[in-house]
């Protein structure tokens, strides 16, 4: 399965918590720099320096965002194909089924995969229909 979307969306979750506290500590070393009484060059030197690591660190916030975002796609994505795998899954079972009524010698066609695997993405429904006498 190509993952949990709770769990994806949990780690999501994470990095945004995280990007808000690296933007607080951004906020928080521009604020002490603000306050700090010390006065001269290499005051004003540590201050463009300062101001230029709270830059990095709110634009490293904004990967996190990013990458927030980019895991709650997958998690849409991953939910997306579970649905797609069920709906084959219930179809093609569903023939199974049908064709498992009609049929007096106990032959059902070929073997399916198991419940819930990624493997009925590639099961050709139109040939197990075929194979089980059902297909118009």
């Amino acid at each position: 399965m190509p993952g949990d979307p709770g769990a994806i969306r949990a780690l999501a979750h994470r990095l945004r918590t995280q990007a808000e506290d690296v933007r607080r500590e951004a906020d928080r070393l521009v604020a002490r720099l603000d306050s700090t009484p010390w006065t001269g060059r290499a005051a004003g030197a540590a201050r463009t320096r300062g101001r230029e690591r709270a830059g990095a660190l709110r634009r490293t916030a904004a990967l996190h965002d990013d990458a927030a975002d980019a895991l709650d796609r997958h998690a849409r994505e991953v939910e997306r194909r579970q649905e797609l795998i069920a709906r084959v899954e219930r179809v093609v079972t569903g023939l199974v089924a049908e064709a498992a009524d009609r049929l007096v010698d106990g032959a059902v066609g070929p073997p399916l995969p198991l419940p819930g695997s990624r493997d009925w993405l590639d099961v050709d429904v139109h040939a197990v229909a075929e194979s089980l006498g059902l297909a118009a």
